[in-house]
């Protein structure tokens, strides 16, 4: 049950009226709802500890920064209206709109100097923190040598927003339209602390509003009445189902249960290209899958170990076999069509042929000590969805071409990426999807201070220091060398297995207009609309 005596006003009314929508299928009312499936369960609905894309799905639509995106996936304005930058490109100054938590609170810079502070605070244990350590302090205060207080976020006035920087940062409006970027309502979050995003207690600044989170089963949102541009949402109601199996959200959506899937099963693309036309969206993204290795934990601490799994991989049987819907061979992490970045980091091996390469990964564990009478043994992580499970299978086919023996383990996604983060894994399928246009997004990933994003915990000087001089390198193709060679340098010593580049697979009903494909897989629903 929702507890309405937490919402005001008008949110309070919308409450009353929306719950008339119920989750068995289409609306009976004249309430416009969608019914959109959405991969797998959320971990959390806070912003500023969530991590993965099925929370991003819903929490870009509950909340939004100062800067948010498009139909297209281009940053444009959000919470604020206007931005100005010093001389240096170290001080940015943002002017907010006039508008209200969905609760009829006003949201000020406070909220946003709140927000920045608590991502950072130690206590708050951001997984995401270190993607926003371009501002002033934040590392030091991430690393609780500095007290929040210092981080360079502050309120000039209650409308003025002032972000002060370490070093110039050229991709920070796309990198504030990141959910973790997102402000929170420092009133409740005071308040009720982290039950602050309990459906009935939460209050957003975006499109919708939390109605309902019923765990494996959905999340309802409905239309937040405060919403500055809420006249222009034709979308009441949001349900989002965590469906991981791609062919059961399939059948759900063959039987009219849902508007458009999250994905849909490579296996049948080629009938589905029949069947539904142009109802089913094939799109590059800029987005990878790959296979992380815990370099803290013997043998993957020998390179040659790490050097012999990844050249036994045939990502062109991968690509092609396994996934055939746009997918293509990984031999660089960076994918290809990231804004800014002109690529050129590759692995050594790619134009060896898969014979010779087989062989020459025989030979490296054989100097590292394994062999016919000593396989080397481990257990391979994947979290569960058929194409991550025929990927597994087909790795560990590879791996036993070249004498070694994998034990293949999967568990929910929740779970999986739990135990990445913990380094409960030796070697384990991952994933990651860009949060913002730049190569950067990518590389921080296994910089030393990435803290709980550094899956594989590896750290090389030589690739931090890399990083941080692009970071201060204005210059576009000084800084693209930069991160090509840090790149490079992360490929070389194999800390994580490239495999495909990916590419999405929707369905969505034809009904469904607005919906715009992208680069980036963001689909904000306050762009839709359904006209049946």
């Amino acid at each position: 049950m929702i507890a309405r005596n937490s919402l005001a006003g008008a949110a309070l009314a919308a409450l009353a009226f929306l719950g008339a929508c119920g989750p068995s299928g289409p609306s009976t009312s004249n309430l416009v709802t969608l019914h959109r499936g959405n991969g797998a369960e959320p971990d959390t609905l806070d912003t500023q500890k969530s991590s993965t894309l099925y929370e991003l799905n819903i929490l870009t639509d509950l909340f939004e920064g100062l800067m948010t995106m498009d139909a297209s996936g281009h940053p444009i304005y959000g919470a604020a209206v206007s931005h100005t930058v010093s001389s240096d490109g170290l001080v940015w100054t943002f002017k907010l709109r006039d508008e209200k938590w969905s609760d009829g609170v006003p949201v000020t810079a406070d909220d946003f100097v709140f927000s920045f502070r608590r991502i950072l605070d130690p206590n708050t244990a951001a997984q995401y923190a270190s993607l926003i350590y371009p501002i002033k302090n934040a590392q030091p205060v991430n690393e609780g040598k500095l007290p929040v207080t210092q981080v360079g976020v502050r309120a000039i006035d209650p409308q003025t927003v002032e972000i002060t920087l370490e070093h110039p940062t050229p991709y920070l409006l796309t990198l504030l339209t990141h959910q973790t970027c997102t402000p929170v309502p420092k009133h409740l979050v005071e308040k009720y602390g982290d039950k602050w995003v309990k459906p009935g207690t939460m209050a957003s600044n975006g499109p919708y509003m939390l109605a309902e989170w019923i765990p494996n089963t959905h999340v309802k949102v409905v239309k937040n009445p405060y919403y500055y541009d809420a006249a222009q949402v034709q979308i009441d109601v949001i349900y989002y189902y965590p469906i991981s199996d791609s062919s059961i959200e399939l059948k759900r959506y063959q039987a009219g249960a849902l508007d458009m899937t999250d994905d849909a099963p490579a296996r049948e693309i080629a009938t589905l290209k029949k069947k539904y036309g142009d109802e089913l969206h094939l799109h590059a993204w800029e987005s990878n899958r790959y296979i992380q290795i815990n370099v803290r934990r013997k043998p993957f601490n020998d390179l040659r170990v790490r050097e012999a799994l990844a050249l036994a991989i045939d990502r062109e049987a991968i690509a092609n076999n396994i996934y055939g819907a746009g997918q293509t061979p990984a031999y660089a992490f960076v994918p290809p069509g990231v804004g800014g970045y002109k690529g050129g980091a590759k692995l050594a091996f790619k134009d060896m042929p898969m014979d010779a390469r087989r062989a020459k990964a025989r030979e490296l564990l054989a100097q590292a000590g394994f062999g016919p009478g000593h396989p080397l043994r481990f257990t391979y992580r994947y979290n569960e969805s058929i194409d991550n499970r025929r990927q597994a299978i087909a790795v560990q086919d590879m791996w036993r071409q070249i004498g070694v023996v994998c034990e293949l383990l999967n568990s929910d996604t929740r779970v999986h990426y739990n135990a990445l983060r913990t380094q409960d894994f030796e070697v384990t399928a991952a994933a990651w999807t860009a949060d913002y246009d730049d190569a950067e997004d990518f590389l921080f990933l296994m910089e030393g201070n990435s803290g709980q994003m550094n899956y594989s915990k590896y750290v090389n000087p030589a690739y931090d220091s890399l990083l941080h001089r692009a970071a201060n390198t204005l210059d576009p193709d000084k800084r693209s060398d930069l991160l090509r060679q840090a790149e490079q340098t992360m490929l070389d010593d194999v800390p994580v297995i490239p495999v495909v580049n990916d590419a999405y697979r929707r369905l969505v009903k034809p009904y469904v207009k607005g919906y715009e494909d992208n680069l980036l897989k963001w689909h904000r629903t306050r762009y839709m609309r359904i006209e049946k």
